[in-house]
């Protein structure tokens, strides 16, 4: 059993811009096939817009409210919602002017820079 505490990582900033602190990946567990961050941004700040050759991507807003672009799609969310990014979707995350937006962030396979394209 391998269990990692939020407390005991090492935020870092993501090539999208977004502060990520790895729960479980390759780099802290015997992780295979998934990852698990959680990620912050800033009041009126965005993640730089983006896409995944690889990995699919699951976010899950556990604070504030924010816009998701998902493909030139976009929508509203509120802490407790979760939104599907599909391996290869283009996409970007918002947080609106009234706060910062913490959330869970879980990639398969796992996320890595490499896998990070930009327009």
């Amino acid at each position: 059993m391998h269990i990692n505490s939020i407390t005991d990582q090492t935020p870092f900033t993501t090539k999208d811009g977004s502060t990520i602190t790895s729960i479980l990946d390759e780099s802290n567990a015997p992780v295979k096939n998934q990852s698990l961050a959680e990620a912050t941004l800033p009041a009126k700040r965005s993640t730089q817009r983006h896409y995944h050759k690889k990995s699919e991507e699951f976010y899950y807003l556990l604070e504030g409210e924010a816009e998701m672009e998902i493909d030139g799609v976009t929508k509203k969310m509120s802490s407790g919602d979760a939104v599907l990014i599909p391996a290869g979707a283009w996409h970007q995350i918002t947080a609106n002017e009234e706060g910062s937006i913490k959330l869970l962030c879980c990639c398969a396979p796992p996320y890595s820079h490499e896998d990070t394209y930009f327009e």
